[in-house]
């Protein structure tokens, strides 16, 4: 089932890429509405996948990294979800600008109004990282999916044995471009 993308999110979309199988892509441009609209993608192609129970974490966190997207690069952002090929209990999700310079987290106060979000990917993931490419930077998470999910089980129901191994996002990406563990950074969490 295809993700409804109705309404206003195609308007504001440059592209959608892929949105079949394991692998779901969108381009969005350097606007405000595009945080909205990145939301609006995640939440409609976890619905697809039946993937309910991790959407509202992956959306407040793609809100955070593509908000920070928004506020120090200039350009189109890509968002990648993608569901590790033999890693049933792993959503990878990716968010991508053409800014070079990986993000920093930095100390904050209880005052402060923004300067959270890497701390909320920290503490909300299972683990993340950046890393570079061709065109700016990519900066991922892995959320762990609970077994009850439909989506997170084996063909014949039983939840998945095994975990992937720690320094990079798990497994084989079925999308293009796919993460080939270079030059990460970021936190792993047990």
């Amino acid at each position: 089932m295809k993700p409804d993308m109705g309404g206003s999110l195609t308007r504001e979309v440059i592209g959608v890429i892929d949105t079949e199988g394991d692998c779901a892509e969108w381009t969005f441009s350097a606007e405000p509405g595009a945080v909205r609209t990145a939301r609006s993608a995640v939440r409609g192609q976890l619905r697809s996948w039946e993937l309910d129970s991790v959407g509202d974490t992956a959306v407040l966190l793609v809100s955070e990294l593509v908000t920070n997207s928004l506020r120090h690069a200039h350009g189109p952002i890509g968002l990648r979800l993608v569901r590790p090929a033999g890693l049933p209990r792993v959503l990878l999700v990716e968010v991508s600008d053409p800014l070079p310079d990986p993000p920093r987290e930095r100390p904050v106060h209880p005052d402060d109004e923004s300067g959270r979000g890497l701390q909320l990917v920290a503490a909300a993931s299972r683990r993340w990282g950046t890393r570079p490419d061709e065109t700016g930077k990519t900066v991922w998470f892995e959320l762990a999916v609970p077994a009850r999910d439909r989506a997170a089980r084996t063909p014949g129901g039983s939840p998945p044995d095994g975990s992937p191994s720690a320094g990079s996002p798990s497994g084989a990406s079925p999308c293009d471009g796919s993460p080939d563990g270079s030059s990460r950074t970021g936190r792993v969490r047990p």
